[in-house]
């Protein structure tokens, strides 16, 4: 009987070679040692391998959860590691989760993080690149000269190739320690093997046994590709030992019971998880209970095996059962996650379907597509089947507002160009008049150019402050030039208000003499006084009006008439502009004094022609006397300006007179020097 349970043992899985990169890695992950027939046949099958459709069930997946932690006990750190909601974060603040990573964790337990990051990164890169490579080909530029030296890219690849670099040289370390380990674990069960063949006391027999059990136990970790499949071949030859030799029942029955009590207690502690409301934590302690079952526990008694597993079996369902649902309850909130994701791709479209035409409401649009962005990854995980689509639908969104933003800035271009063209010519005409002298007409017109210049649009950006700073420089050099001269006058005129406040003060205390004549002449010395000041400022101009009716009451007071008193006022001008001896001038006054000695006559004509049509009216009406005041006033402002122009012309030919006889007494020097 011995010999034929014999040759159904399963033999020993050969060790494989354990070289594992961070890309070989992932891949040798995913698959197991498949033991060959001879090997299923003796394996024993538990619910540890498949559920009822062919699928890994509960089991199965603590199983390998417990292979991967076995190889390294570091590895089971990665579960204290929480995993963030990459898809919500900027490439920026992935790389500086990558750098926290690689600074605070061991490699070995940050590969899930980190492919979470790297498939984020390449995501949301890999859509930034198009749209730079988008914007290039808009701006003028051929695809194939596309070139983009992104530094976030940059340290994502440095950090990446940091990781591959440790994790590689980590596995490589424990390369050779698995395949000892393995080595010696193969060598563990083939002793257990053994022991069933060999002919000596049955203590002496257990004893070994027990020997073999702890040298198992600190045989150290091996590769998870081989973990399960050592571990069932160990078990299966420990049952064989406990079940096929003629072991003292005492000592079997005594381990048997100690092994029951403690498979018993952790199946209640299973059975007690399903109450636990943390289902990530439940989980975990749920992984740690089967390894101790598998690791530390042997078996029991043949009447109790199958109840014992199916009990703790069970409580695991329980437990994979409420994390399924667990996950079910997640994709209905991931359903609902796509809802608002294509409620966000919907809008984007609504606004590129209705783009902007001016840049201030374009630069709104796109403000509220960043937002929409921001929205977009906040929202939170889609079921995986669509996820891809749904990263699709939303880059292809926003790349339709993008193209259409950019044709708006590339027609905008075109009309900023036209603008450059305008404001180039406004500063070429600036330029040329900048230094002109011709105040009045140039004042204008720099004036007009720069109203011109505030009706113009925008230009390029690049040549907005250069344009209007040269533009700025010319309007300031001519009007401080202006304003400059300006304040000369400014300055003279002030003076010439202090020294007619002065003569104003003198004038007042003038006291009328007994004297006429000289009184008069005295009056005649504060007008010429007067006179020969200049203009001052223009809300000061009242002075002169202050200044006549001083005069016009004292020469009242010498009884002079306003006739006379004209008269006595324009004798001054007469000897400034006789003193000045300018024909030119001379000829200006005369000009306007006949221009006024016109008006008058018109007047007087027009208020005497409507005069005729009173012919009935008394001459007591008022319209009527008001008509003849009027008509009198005319007169007496007639014979003023004909005065005027009486004395301006005597004083004309009186110049010319002197002129002709200085030129006489010139030819006469010639005369007496050539005798």
């Amino acid at each position: 009987m011995l010999e034929e349970k014999e040759q159904k043992l399963p033999e020993t899985v050969e060790g494989t070679q354990h070289s594992e990169t961070a890309e070989t890695k992932q891949e040798s992950e995913k698959t197991s040692e498949v033991p060959n027939e001879e090997e299923k046949k003796d394996t024993p099958v538990t619910d540890s391998d498949t559920n009822d459709q062919g699928e890994p069930d509960a089991v199965g997946e603590i199983d390998e959860e417990n292979a991967e932690d076995a190889e390294d006990s570091d590895n089971q750190q990665r579960h204290h590691i929480p995993l963030l909601d990459y898809h919500s974060m900027s490439m920026e603040n992935l790389v500086g989760e990558f750098q926290r990573l690689l600074r605070t964790e061991k490699v070995q337990a940050i590969k899930r993080h980190v492919d979470g990051i790297k498939h984020e990164f390449n995501l949301k890169f890999q859509e930034f690149i198009e749209q730079k490579k988008e914007d290039f080909v808009n701006n003028g530029g051929n695809e194939i000269d596309f070139r983009y030296n992104s530094v976030t890219k940059r340290q994502f690849n440095e950090l990446y190739k940091d990781y591959r670099e440790r994790r590689n040289q980590y596995y490589k370390n424990l390369e050779k320690s698995h395949k000892e380990n393995l080595t010696e674990r193969q060598a563990i069960i083939e002793e257990l093997k053994g022991l069933v063949n060999v002919e000596e006391d049955i203590n002496t027999t257990y004893k070994s046994f027990k020997d073999v059990q702890e040298r198992w136990r600190n045989a150290g970790p091996v590769p998870r590709t081989h973990y399960n499949d050592v571990w069932r071949t160990y078990h299966h030859h420990v049952e064989i030992f406990y079940d096929f030799l003629h072991l003292n029942r005492e000592l079997r029955d005594l381990d048997f019971k100690n092994n029951l009590e403690e498979k018993t207690k952790i199946a209640e502690r299973a059975e007690a998880l399903a109450e636990e409301p943390d289902l990530n934590k439940a989980f975990r302690e749920l992984q740690t209970l089967h390894k101790v079952w598998k690791e530390d526990l042997g078996p029991v008694g043949q009447e109790h095996r199958e109840a014992i597993w199916e009990r703790f079996s069970n409580a695991t369902k329980v437990l994979h059962q409420r994390r399924q649902n667990h996950y079910k309850a997640l994709e209905k909130t991931y359903e609902a996650n796509l809802e608002k994701k294509h409620e966000i791709i919907a809008d984007i479209a609504k606004l590129t379907a209705n783009i902007a035409n001016n840049h201030r409401a374009l630069q709104q649009q796109i403000k509220q597509i960043e937002a929409h962005r921001d929205a977009f990854f906040k929202a939170g995980k889609v079921p995986q089947k669509v996820n891809e689509q749904t990263w699709a639908a939303f880059k292809e969104a926003v790349r339709g507002f993008n193209r259409s933003k950019n044709a708006f800035y590339k027609n905008m271009k075109g009309e900023q160009q036209k603008n450059l063209d305008k404001k180039r010519s406004l500063l070429h005409l600036a330029n040329s008049l900048k230094d002109s002298e011709d105040w009045d007409t140039t004042t204008q017109e720099m004036k007009r150019i720069q109203s011109e210049w505030k009706k113009i649009g925008h230009v390029p950006r690049k040549f907005s402050d250069k344009i209007w700073n040269e533009f700025k420089a010319a309007c300031n050099h001519y009007f401080d030039r202006l304003h400059a001269l300006k304040n000369d006058a400014h300055k003279e005129e002030v003076e010439n208000l202090e020294k007619k406040n002065d003569c104003i003060e003198r004038l007042k205390d003038f006291k009328i003499s007994d004297d006429r004549e000289n009184d008069l002449e005295t009056l005649k010395a504060f007008i010429t006084e007067w006179k020969s000041y200049g203009h001052v400022p223009f809300n000061k101009k009242g002075i002169n009006q202050k200044f006549n009716k001083i005069i016009d009451a004292l020469l009242r007071k010498l009884n002079v008439s306003r006739q006379e008193s004209e008269l006595l006022k324009y004798g001054n001008k007469i000897k400034r502009l006789a003193k000045a001896e300018d024909s030119g001038a001379i000829q200006k006054e005369r000009t306007f004094i006949r221009r006024k000695i016109d008006e008058s006559k018109n007047e007087i004509r027009q208020l005497e022609t409507n005069l005729q049509f009173f012919s009935n009216a008394s001459e007591d009406s008022p319209i009527v006397q008001d008509v003849i005041k009027n008509i009198d006033a005319h007169k007496e402002a007639l014979t003023e300006w004909k005065a005027k122009l009486k004395r301006l012309n005597i004083m004309e030919n009186r110049l010319n007179k002197e002129e002709g006889e200085d030129e006489n007494d010139n030819g006469a020097v010639s005369t007496s020097e050539e005798e």
